[in-house]
């Protein structure tokens, strides 16, 4: 203070003892209120003390699967070559005809490691579809090391889901399957699983995000947790803290720690019904090519705010158009029910029983109209063979896109050469021929791809009936060969 050398030390005292007590009575009258923290912030529940519990109640339940395939190919290359040295002069060429030609392609067997859920007493077993697919023999060990064969008793590739079965001696130990509607971000989750091999291994962490899209099929939705998943996860449990199941653990992207993705057990659940019911999947088809209603395509039509799914194409002979639904209508409810995705649009029919007639809202030309439907079984043939129309880079089954440097990072893959494939159709030939999403194509009878383009021209320079004999690169794996005639 200006006045503070005129103050003996005693007198500065008192003084700043009566400012401290005037302050003081200040915020205690009022006049200056200091905000109450605690009032403003809600509880926040710290880390569970022990997930003990958890572990020992579901962990018997959790089973580690061991398949064994035959694959033809090169076996597991060391994969230091950034693409297939095929020229007619490179030192490498016979080596990789010896092992990649069409005539003396190898046969070798290919393990792998998964995990699973038991979910009855009749023995049946959830797991991922790519823990099991094109398996030759499928065995199951429990945590009590008892050991079983087990039989496929269906799939479904679009949404990675398998249901196996064995016969047990005595009943099993069986989990609870939960609610994942009532999930919430930022629960505590725990995995159960075999990453590595390493048997029953517990992780714990919190729900990240949910309805996640990261471009594996049709109906995406996953869970979002950062609980550890890693290889050998696949199929076991995600449960919450009443130990129920709320989601299959999945995919996880490559380098990415903390990032692990798992079905919602909900849409599990239908599909597991049919699986046992039949041994596949039957999903509602309504006949329509649909795309997002975006900001663009809203401004457009003069239709700023307004949510729905835009109609690009009804096919012809088919559910939709049959009731009257034509290109540019917008799809706005469902059996009363808004659709703002074209996501969740083909989620919602997917889900809906063959035969059943439901009633479709939608936009024409500023007027709502009202269409009852009668959905029909969805043709992945059918689809397939549309696509194929339209775009010659999804031929067979299979959509592929050109390999950008943010996938290629994302997929841990050497270099951006070539196309990699996005999605593959259930019972397509691609399918059927070994073709896997995820899969770098490097070639096609022997002609380096590097685009879309260079995959839609290989196609179509194909002759009808000739074989076509793709140079790939998988995950894991190394180069390998499929081959089929168009």
């Amino acid at each position: 203070m200006f006045f503070s050398n005129y103050l003996s030390t005693n007198e500065k005292r008192v003084v700043f003892a009566a400012i401290f007590l005037g302050v003081g009575t200040l915020i205690l009258s009022g006049v200056y209120p200091v905000p109450d923290i605690r009032a403003a912030s809600a509880p926040v529940v710290g880390v569970p003390e022990s997930f003990s519990h958890l572990a020992e109640r579901v962990s018997p339940a959790v089973v580690n699967i061991r398949t064994e395939k035959t694959v033809k190919g090169g076996g597991q290359p060391s994969g230091h070559f950034s693409r297939p040295p095929f020229e007619k002069n490179d030192p490498f060429h016979d080596f990789f005809e010896k092992f990649f030609g069409d005539k003396q392609q190898k046969k070798f067997k290919q393990r792998s490691l998964g995990s699973g859920f038991v979910i009855g007493q009749e023995g049946y077993i959830v797991t991922n579809n790519h823990v099991i697919e094109n398996a030759d023999k499928i065995k199951v060990k429990l945590k009590n090391g008892k050991k079983f064969d087990a039989e496929l008793v269906g799939r479904d590739p679009n949404t990675d889901i398998a249901l196996i079965r064995v016969k047990p001696v005595n009943g099993l130990p069986v989990v609870d399957l939960g609610d994942s509607d009532v999930l919430k971000v930022g629960q505590w989750v725990v995995a159960i699983g075999n990453p590595f091999g390493l048997e029953h291994t517990v992780t714990a962490g919190i729900v990240s995000a949910k309805g996640r899209v990261i471009g594996s099929g049709p109906y995406d939705d996953y869970i979002q947790t950062d609980a550890s998943i890693n290889p050998g996860n696949s199929g076991g449990p995600l449960i919450n803290m009443k130990g129920e199941v709320m989601g299959i653990n999945t995919a996880i992207i490559a380098g990415g720690q903390g990032i692990g993705f798992a079905i919602p057990i909900n849409l599990a659940k239908g599909i597991i019904d049919q699986l046992k019911e039949s041994g596949e999947v039957t999903r509602g088809w309504l006949g329509v090519g649909i795309q997002d209603l975006d900001d663009e395509l809203a401004a457009y039509y003069g239709l700023e705010g307004v949510k729905g799914v835009l109609v690009s194409e009804a096919f012809q002979g088919e559910p939709a158009e049959k009731a009257g639904i034509q290109a540019k209508d917008i799809i706005l409810e469902i059996n009363g029910k808004k659709v703002n995705t074209s996501r969740a649009l083909s989620r919602m029919v997917a889900n809906i029983r063959v035969g059943d007639e439901i009633t479709i809202k939608v936009l024409r030309d500023g007027e709502e109209k009202i269409f009852n439907v009668k959905i029909a079984k969805r043709d992945e043939n059918f689809i397939s063979s549309r696509r194929a129309k339209k775009e010659v880079g999804e031929a067979f089954g299979v959509r592929v896109a050109t390999l950008t440097k943010e996938m290629a990072k994302r997929l841990n893959m050497e270099g951006t050469d070539g196309v990699v494939v996005v999605e593959v159709a259930s019972g397509s030939k691609g399918e059927k021929a070994g073709i896997r999403v995820h899969d770098n194509i490097k070639e096609i009878n022997r002609k380096e791809i590097k685009t879309v383009d260079d995959y839609r021209e290989a196609i179509r320079k194909t002759k009808k009936g000739a074989s076509i004999q793709m140079f790939i690169r998988r995950m894991n794996v190394g180069f390998l060969v499929v081959t089929f005639k168009k």
